[in-house]
């Protein structure tokens, strides 16, 4: 097969653009230290370049290569076009395992800090690869099981940060990805590592490219097809671990570098493999050197994760309408599902399991001794004057977030399609963010803002994916890139030390602690209406699924429709995110469970979802107030911990 000149002109120009800015930035940021002279023996400028500064730089085109050569891994041996070590959970498995060491263990990060990386993120694959399997490792149960995954343990590693601040509040910039080096230690090690990777993954590049005429090809032709995707998977997991070893989680690297690589004309997987990595050390270095030059003083404590997403994620938005993606992920049928029961009975059922949760959180609490108590005695209506607010906005946060899941999935046609995942959580968090920094809104002023910022998110997914009719894989990926793009953003604001990063902090844990009577009763107001708005569009969302042809010939206006349904959700959202932050999960579990009940037509569902999901913030809001009393968990990341387990023990109970 020849080579066109473009396969090899188009990912080069990329490598050469990038290499041309980023070293313009570097020759900037270092020319003041060579020219600087030297009066003594001792040059505190020069020693800071040769071993802060050009160690930065180096670690930066290394752990950029080693990200996008495993995303480039995964994505040809799982032939999934959005696989990478963060979409898979790899790297959060990884953080994690580093988090809780240095916490429970910390004389195991001093034996050897790779091999608790390489555990945490060997564990992670094999959850993921597990569910996968089950399901003929189908693009969507790998990527679904694989976000799933990255909540839980993102969410973990924050509740330990959050009741251990004094241990590991100085894991924060590094957990977003810290290039800062004192030394050549870091990239001489990830040198020395990656060499290793790349001579395996130089020899088993010809029995990947045989990958792609099918398992019985490949394996007719001599390939052992199982051995072949462990060694690659190990290879991914091995390169992921160890750059979030050293400098954390850097996100984005991994499935921009061989988007870019596919775009830019290398089609075929040896090329993907040689490119990828070319274009994600590039990438990486220029980032990082251009936000050494801006930041200035301010580089060493400026996440490079956070900034590396920002930079991403406009560049991919901006690729993906002429992205064609080789293997589609095709739609689930999952509104066909036969009933195990009748509908009535389900939401009965629900409806019960809603109350009950709600009674034991109102009369059930930690006593004076700390041990569970009934409440009682002449204290019993303050208490209860106090606990209930925090219960209802809970229920009310939780039903919102629950129905605007099941009008995104089935606007969409796709299972993984939920507030939290599409990025539209990450959006209100967004606007509430620059509303704290911008103009100390109240709480009608911080709803605006988190409304415009859902909507402003939903606005940008639905032009990118117009044209495409809303394809699954393009509305998931743009989701991913905007989700990844604001908690950037917000990344960056938090890291710059103002005290009102703290509050924004405890505000994205989701918490209740601050919920009063007068919120309680507005989240409830906003949730009535709008879900009562919602039941009324039930019609849209069962013709809608049928796909454009039927809609239309039943007289509604699809443009319309999707319009009103994407503010809906909007709205929805960013009331919600107000009381349980950005981490609650409840949008892509309410709607699940609500299917497993047997509720598959749109209003049973999203009352359903608006019963199961309330009734779950009810309960993680409980939990959170009496396992580790006095302490008190926040609502949302006890949601994600209770969640995606029993998420994940689902998905693998179904074939």
């Amino acid at each position: 097969m020849t080579i066109s000149r473009r396969d090899v002109l188009g990912p080069a120009l990329v490598v050469i653009i990038f290499l041309i800015v980023g070293g313009s930035a570097s020759l900037l940021l270092v020319t003041p230290s060579l020219r600087a002279p030297s009066e003594a023996s001792y040059d505190a400028t020069r020693l800071v370049l040769y071993y802060s500064t050009l160690p930065r730089l180096a670690t930066a085109i290394l752990a950029g290569a080693a990200l996008a050569l495993a995303g480039a891994l995964f994505q040809q041996v799982l032939r999934n076009p959005l696989a990478d070590p963060t979409t898979l959970g790899v790297s959060a498995g990884a953080n994690l395992a580093l988090v809780v060491a240095s916490l429970f263990i910390p004389g195991l990060l001093g034996a050897n800090r790779d091999l608790v990386a390489l555990a945490g993120s060997a564990a992670a694959a094999a959850i993921v690869l597990s569910l996968g399997a089950r399901r003929g490792f189908s693009p969507y149960s790998l990527v679904l099981s694989g976000l799933v995954l990255s909540l839980w343990c993102g969410g973990l590693s924050a509740i330990l940060t959050y009741l251990n601040q004094r241990y590991l509040a100085s894991l924060f910039i590094w957990g977003s990805g810290s290039l800062s080096q004192q030394s050549w230690v870091i990239p001489l090690s990830l040198f020395w590592k990656m060499a290793v990777v790349a001579v395996i993954c130089a020899l088993i590049v010809r029995p990947l490219s045989l990958l792609d005429l099918g398992d019985n090809s490949s394996a007719s032709l001599g390939v052992r097809v199982g051995r072949l995707r462990v060694i690659a998977i190990g290879c991914a997991v091995a390169l992921s671990a160890f750059v979030t070893s050293a400098i954390g989680v850097i996100s984005f690297i991994g499935l921009v570098a061989p988007t870019l690589s596919r775009l830019s004309g290398a089609r075929r997987p040896g090329q993907l493999i040689f490119w990828s990595p070319l274009i994600g050390g590039s990438l990486l270095f220029c980032a990082d050197a251009v936000l050494q030059l801006v930041a200035g003083g301010l580089g060493d404590f400026l996440p490079t994760g956070a900034v590396t997403a920002i930079f991403g994620s406009p560049l991919l938005l901006a690729l993906l309408p002429r992205l064609k993606i080789r293997h589609r992920i095709q739609q689930s049928a999952v509104w066909n599902r036969p009933r195990r029961s009748s509908t009535a009975t389900s939401i009965v059922f629900v409806a019960v399991g809603l109350l009950l949760a709600v009674g034991v959180s109102m009369v059930v609490g930690r006593g004076i001794d700390g041990s569970l108590s009934i409440l009682s005695g002449d204290v019993s209506s303050d208490i209860l004057a106090i606990r209930a607010p925090k219960v209802f906005a809970a229920l009310a946060s939780g039903a919102m977030l629950a129905v605007a899941g099941s009008i995104l999935q089935r606007l969409t046609g796709n299972e993984m399609s939920s507030p939290e995942v599409l990025g539209i959580s990450a959006g209100s968090t967004f606007g509430v963010a620059i509303g704290l920094f911008a103009v100390a809104p109240g709480l009608f002023g911080q709803f605006t803002f988190a409304v415009a910022g859902a909507i402003g998110v939903l606005a940008v997914i639905f032009l990118s994916s117009r044209r495409s009719g809303f394809s699954p894989e393009r509305v998931l990926l743009a989701g991913i890139a905007l989700s990844a793009m604001v908690d950037a953003v917000v990344g960056v604001l938090s890291s710059t030390g103002d005290p009102r990063a703290a509050l924004l902090m405890r505000w994205m844990s989701g918490s209740t602690y601050l919920v009063d009577g007068p919120t309680a009763l507005a989240e409830m107001g906003i949730g009535i209406v709008l879900m009562t708005i919602a039941f009324f569009t039930r019609r849209w969302l069962d013709i809608l699924p049928l796909g454009p042809s039927p809609t239309s010939a039943v007289g509604i206006s699809l443009a319309r429709s999707r319009l009103v349904l994407f503010a809906l959700a909007g709205l929805m959202t960013g009331a919600a995110t107000l009381t349980v932050g950005p981490l609650s999960f409840v949008g892509l579990m309410g709607p699940h469970l609500a299917r497993e009940a047997g509720l598959t037509r749109a209003l049973p569902q999203m009352i359903g979802a608006a019963l199961i999901g309330g009734a779950l913030m009810v309960v993680a809001d409980f939990l959170g107030r009496t396992l580790v009393s006095p302490y008190q968990i926040p609502a949302g990341l006890v949601s994600a911990m209770i969640g995606a387990p029993f998420l994940m023990f689902m998905m693998r109970k179904r074939a």
